[in-house]
């Protein structure tokens, strides 16, 4: 039976919620204040933004409701998302007067992680950072400073802060989930985006990318309707994720051993004459290295490893290489499963080369930014504008390498852009100088990352952390990383907060309008281009700051494109021209149609030549690692009487900020671990029975799922649980912190966690 809830029953639940979780006793949080008085004064008329519960960023639309709460919708515009929106995304407004916000600056008074504070003003905080940072830069140097920005706008603003400070030690929280795919797709095709066009596939082959929990509503819809049609989805994970319960054929891989199964997979391909040879011959390079490298991964030899029967193996790939072009074998998204990473992605990415199906409806397709699309459109056409940025002076110069040696001429991780940078390299840094470097981290600066919580082995983050100079930290609460901080800085929601506008593309070149403030920010809370710029004046760098507001940033980027920035601000989005797909000869007979100068660069075959080759050999990474073939190093994740442990996101929950969303604590606000029921009956565990997961790097409690979606030699529990934070522990504690479990393990090339480790369970 569902249900229903009345827009009276909304506006109640809207305005008591945030008081159901309790009270907090850190100074500068609601909880704290004797008083709070729930007022939502904003935009009654749906305002389109973005969404910043996940790092998915999904299109939303918001307007306060009687000045008694806030309704959260998809934006109706977004075609790939059908003006749709998660449950993560429709509890967004429980941000705002979350007993656990913080609204005002807050110092530590006591030791770190002791949970003593006292409030100050934003000068007096900005005063203490100041010369706390000059300090560093006058005794250790100010690259010593390492500045992690979650993603997307975060970066844009604390990333110019530490270029101007003169550190260039700039991370993203890329290493600790997307990093090496994106690595590889620089790698393999010479481009930073590869779309899948999973909605048009025939056939499609997924390793452990759920996205109907880590949730890319797009990404679900487009499996939804590629499922509806008749499309073949084969999953390959330990465990039965609601992505395994949707497909076609589900193969409990055995954990951290998918690399055997894809070079398995390539040699049948390529041995059995499956591949694409006109494709091949024409758009890439380095086949015979491949093929020479692939040579030893038979199925029957892989199949020990993998725990894929050989013949199921060829299977699999026969029926995908048949069904190609209308294939996509899925890369992915979080990745660590392995510590050959980057060459696991590789590999997958190569299978869709060597089947022909890039630049096909219903394959690969790289992503059409302007530069790109542009590339194919001549004088007397229009062509895809290009935002600006404001012009700064020149940052200082840095003499020493970057911790992780990006830059570098021999830097194992040249395939990874500066501003994500190998931020799991930050917590060892700041406990011995790493080889190459000659220097320590001294001082971290973290916008709405929370490491502690993300990054694996979370005692060896928090002594990092325990060591530093200076820890600041720029978020909505005090986190589990803010727990260990000097200064905390009241970030705005989401919801709070206009931003930057962006650029992107899929088909073709688009624009987004990053984020318009619905309601007016609670409390002191100040959004990150503000901190930035006021931070960057106390400390005499405002030149490079050129802007009044975040407003006057916007008319910078777009220039005199005035109708950009009105339909950026009316749409929520923009896109230019028409969908591109260069091996689409009616794809390519519509873009000509549109922009007629393109014609030139259209063959015989009325297709577009790709501007690169697609590289199935890497001659840079042969040079710096040995690495240009792909190979497959056994690795030893466990003891013989431990078994495996795996981690993923729920539907309901992300990995490290809003564990203490009330609405979606309600859903599911415990970790229980993922137990076989012959292994739960060996160990003498039942369902629900309190259990201990632990190893040489933690130990950890919780409930037992006894299950048979899981293989017997693993258990498996959800990110986003397990708080260090006593204030978030107290309240919603429950569960593992998986990430405790974890070596600290940085894998070579590509530098991601490792999320595969040895435990024993016993009951608690």
């Amino acid at each position: 039976m569902t249900q229903m809830l009345s827009r009276r029953g909304f506006l109640k639940l809207s305005s008591t919620a945030a008081a159901v979780a309790g009270f907090s006793s850190i100074p500068g949080t609601l909880g704290a204040m004797d008083e709070i008085k729930k007022q939502y004064k904003g935009n009654t008329k749906f305002t389109p933004s973005i969404c910043e519960m996940c790092t998915s960023s999904c299109t939303i639309e918001a307007r306060v409701e009687d000045g008694k709460g806030m309704f959260i919708r998809g934006n109706p515009k977004d075609k790939s998302r059908g003006g749709k929106v998660c449950a993560r995304g429709s509890a967004g407004f429980n941000q705002l007067y979350d007993p656990q916000r913080l609204v005002k600056p807050i110092m530590r008074v006591g030791e770190r992680g002791e949970g003593k504070w006292k409030e100050v003003s934003w000068d007096e905080a900005y005063t203490f950072i100041a010369k706390k940072l000059d300090e560093i830069k006058q005794k250790h140097g100010a690259h010593t400073v390492a500045f992690t920005a979650r993603s997307g706008w975060t970066k844009t603003w604390f990333h110019n802060l530490a270029q101007a400070y003169g550190s260039h030690n700039l991370f993203g929280h890329e290493a600790t989930c997307p990093l090496a795919y994106g690595m590889a797709a620089k790698d393999v095709y010479n481009h930073g985006s590869i779309g899948r066009d999973f909605a048009k596939a025939k056939y499609i082959i997924n390793m452990g990318h759920n996205v109907f929990e880590g949730i890319v509503i797009s990404y679900a819809r487009a499996y939804m309707d590629a499922l509806s049609h008749g499309a073949k989805l084969v999953t390959l994970e330990p465990r039965l994720s609601t992505m395994a319960a949707k497909s076609t054929e589900w193969h409990a891989i055995k954990p951290g051993h998918d690399l055997p199964f894809v070079l398995a997979f390539i040699h049948t391909l390529i041995h059995e004459n499956l591949y694409d040879k006109k494709f091949v011959e024409k758009y890439c390079e380095g086949f015979e290295e491949l093929k020479a490298s692939v040579e030893p991964y038979t199925p029957e030899k892989m199949a020990v490893e993998c725990d894929i029967p050989a013949d199921t193996i060829k299977r699999l790939a026969r029926e995908f290489a048949k069904a190609a072009p209308k294939a996509v074998f899925d890369y992915g998204h979080r990745v660590t499963f392995t510590p050959q990473e980057l060459e696991l992605r590789r590999a997958m990415m190569m299978v869709n080369a060597l089947v022909g199906a890039v630049e096909k409806e219903g394959g690969y397709y790289l992503g059409k930014s302007a530069d790109f699309y542009n590339q194919f459109i001549g004088e007397g056409d229009p062509k895809a504008p290009k935002l600006k940025k404001p012009k700064i002076p020149a940052y200082p110069k840095v003499s020493v390498p970057r911790i992780d040696r990006i830059g570098e001429k021999d830097s194992e991780f040249f395939l990874a852009k500066k501003g994500a940078g190998i931020v799991t390299l930050v917590p060892h840094a700041a406990l011995k100088e790493l080889p190459g470097v000659g220097y320590k981290i001294h001082g971290w600066f973290i916008a709405r990352n929370n490491p502690v919580m993300t990054q694996s082995n979370m005692e060896n983050v928090i002594k990092a952390l325990k060591a530093m100079d200076l820890v600041v930290v720029h978020d909505i609460q005090v986190s589990d990383t803010a727990w260990f901080a000097d200064v905390v800085l009241p970030d705005t929601t989401y919801l709070e907060r206009d931003e930057e506008f962006t650029a992107s593309g899929s088909k073709n070149p688009s624009y987004g309008v990053g984020r318009q403030k619905v309601v007016e920010p609670v409390g002191d809370a100040r959004p990150g281009w503000r901190v930035a710029k006021e931070l960057a004046e106390k400390m005499g760098l405002s030149a490079y700051f050129p802007y009044k507001d975040i407003e006057d940033y916007r008319l910078q980027q777009v220039g005199d494109n005035i109708d950009l920035l009105a339909k950026l601000k009316a749409n929520g989005s923009a896109s230019f021209g028409v969908p591109l797909l260069l091996q689409d000869k009616k794809s390519v007979a519509n873009f000509v149609k549109k922009f007629p100068s393109a014609a030139v660069h259209v063959n015989e075959e009325g297709t577009i030549d790709f501007p690169h080759k697609i590289k199935l050999f890497s001659p840079k990474l042969e040079e710096v690692s040995k690495k240009g073939a792909l190979s497959y190093e056994p690795y030893k994740y466990k003891e013989n009487d431990e078994l495996y442990f795996i981690n993923g996101k729920s539907a309901v929950r992300t990995n490290g900020h809003n564990g203490n969303n009330v609405w979606l604590n309600n859903l599911l606000d415990d970790a229980a671990v993922w137990i076989h029921p012959k292994t739960a009956a060996r160990l003498g565990i039942k369902n629900g029975d309190n259990i201990e997961v632990y190893n040489k790097y933690s130990s950890q409690k919780g409930k037992a799922l006894v299950t048979k979606g899981v293989r017997e030699d693993t258990v498996f529990a959800y990110f986003g649980f397990g708080h260090v934070s006593k204030e978030l522990k107290r309240a919603y504690g429950k569960g593992v912190h998986s990430n405790a479990l974890y070596s600290p393990h940085v894998s070579a090339n590509c530098g991601m966690n490792l999320h595969v480790v040895g435990v024993k369970v016993k009951k608690a």
